[in-house]
C-alpha cells in the first residue's frame, strides 16, 4: 500500500526520483525511493514524514491506513488527461474519501449508509434509450417532474459521495468506485471541477450519475458519451415539464425566454438548446439559426451565469461530510483538533462552527 501511495503522490507532484530526493535534501536517495515504490523496502517514520511534506500529502495518506483503493476511474475531459492530471485527481479523491469514511465509521454509518444506491449497470439498445432511463430513475427516487434545485445534495441524499473540488482545467469531472476490504460495501463517488460554471458542474454530476447506471461494455466511446449526455439532459430537464413550459413545437425562441428557462432548470444555455432539439421542439435549422443570433457564442461562453464569476465553486456544494463532522463534534465523539484535521479547517473556525461565533470568541478572549 505504501508503495502505491508514494508512487501516486510523486506522479501528482511531477517530481522525478532524483527531484524528490533533492526536495528532502538528500535524506533518502533516489534509489531508495525507487525501492519504496516497488515495495522492496519501507521508509522509516522520519523519512515518511519528510516525504509527505515534500509531496504535499499527509502521512496517513502514504500509509493508506484504511486499505482502500479506487477502481473504475472514468474521466470527463476536454482533452486527454495527462498522467500527472490523473495522479493529482486520484490523490485528491483518496485523501478526501479516507476522511469521509473515518467520520462515517465514528458515527457507525459505514455499514448502514454507504451501500451503493445504484442498481447493477443497465444495458441500453440505443442512445435514445437513456431518455427512459432518466425518467425511470426519477420515478425510483420519487422526484416527480420538477427541476432539481441542488444536484450535489440530491446525489448525497441518495447515498453517493459527491466531491466538488478544484481540478486541472482539462478535467470537468469523473466517477469511480472506492473498494474497501473486509467485505464492506463499495462507495460510489462522483466528482465535479469547481473551475467550471455551476451550470456545467450540475450537468457533469448528471453525466457521472449516468456512468454509474449504464452498462458500457457493449457501447462505443462515442455512444457512451452521447448516452450520458442524453441522460443528463433528460434528468435535469424532464420532457413533460419542459414541454409544458415551451410547447410541443416552436419556430423561434427569444433571448429573454431562453435565459429564464436556463435559470429554471439551472443548466447551460447550450444544454437547453440541445435538449429542445432532442425533443423536436425546435428543428435543426432553428437550432443553427439560434446559434447565429440570440445564442451566438453560447457554446463557448455561458450567458448570464447563475453563479457569479467571483463566487465560482461556492454554490450547490455537497455538505454531508461537513455536517457529519459537526455532528460527531456535538456528540463529543471527536475532539476539536480531530475535527479540524478531518475538515482541513483552522481550529478556531471549527470551534466557531460548533459553538457559534460569540461563544468561541468569548472563550479565546478569556
Amino acid at each position: 500500500m505504501i508503495a502505491d501511495r508514494v508512487r501516486l503522490a510523486r506522479s501528482k507532484s511531477g517530481l522525478s526520483l532524483r527531484g524528490l530526493s533533492a526536495a528532502i535534501n538528500g535524506r533518502v536517495t533516489a534509489r531508495a525511493i525507487g525501492k519504496y515504490e516497488r515495495g522492496e523496502s519501507v521508509p522509516k517514520s522520519g523519512d515518511l514524514v519528510a516525504l509527505s511534506k515534500a509531496l504535499g500529502v499527509s502521512v496517513g495518506f502514504l500509509m493508506g491506513a484504511q486499505d482502500i483503493e479506487i477502481q473504475g476511474v472514468a474521466f470527463r475531459t476536454k482533452t486527454r488527461a495527462t498522467v500527472r492530471d490523473r495522479a493529482r485527481v486520484e490523490t485528491e479523491v483518496l485523501e478526501w474519501i479516507e476522511r469521509y469514511l473515518q467520520i462515517e465509521s465514528v458515527l457507525e454509518l459505514d455499514r448502514a449508509h454507504s451501500q451503493c444506491p445504484i442498481k447493477p449497470p443497465r444495458e441500453i439498445a440505443r442512445v435514445s434509450d437513456a431518455e427512459q432511463l432518466a425518467a425511470n430513475l426519477r420515478g425510483e427516487w420519487h422526484l416527480g417532474i420538477d427541476p432539481i434545485s441542488n444536484m450535489a445534495e440530491l446525489l448525497e441524499e441518495k447515498g453517493l459521495k459527491v466531491l466538488t473540488v478544484t481540478l486541472p482545467d482539462r478535467v470537468s469531472g469523473l466517477t469511480c468506485l472506492v473498494k474497501r476490504p473486509g467485505g464492506r460495501a463499495d462507495s460510489a463517488v462522483v466528482i465535479a471541477n469547481d473551475r467550471f460554471t455551476l451550470e456545467c458542474r450540475r450537468f457533469t454530476l448528471a453525466r457521472e450519475l449516468a456512468r454509474r447506471l449504464l452498462e458500457t461494455e457493449t457501447m462505443s466511446d462515442r455512444d457512451e458519451e452521447d448516452a450520458a449526455g442524453r441522460f443528463a439532459g433528460a434528468f435535469l430537464m424532464p420532457r413533460e415539464h419542459l414541454l409544458r413550459e415551451v410547447g410541443n413545437h416552436r419556430n423561434a425562441m427569444g433571448y429573454k425566454e431562453l435565459i429564464e428557462l436556463k435559470h429554471i432548470y439551472r443548466v447551460s444555455g447550450a444544454a437547453l438548446l440541445v435538449r429542445l432539439r432532442q425533443l423536436n421542439v425546435i428543428s435543426q435549422s432553428t437550432l443553427t439559426y439560434a446559434y447565429q443570433t440570440v445564442a451566438r457564442g453560447w457554446r463557448t461562453k455561458e450567458p448570464v451565469e447563475i453563479e457569479p464569476v467571483d463566487q465560482r465553486g461556492q454554490h450547490e456544494r455537497p455538505t454531508r461530510f461537513e455536517r457529519l463532522c459537526y455532528r460527531a463534534l456535538a456528540e463529543g465523539l471527536i475532539s476539536l483538533a480531530k475535527g479540524a484535521e478531518l475538515l482541513r479547517t483552522p481550529l478556531p473556525q471549527v470551534e466557531a462552527g460548533l459553538k457559534g461565533p460569540h461563544q468561541a470568541n468569548a472563550h479565546h478572549s478569556q
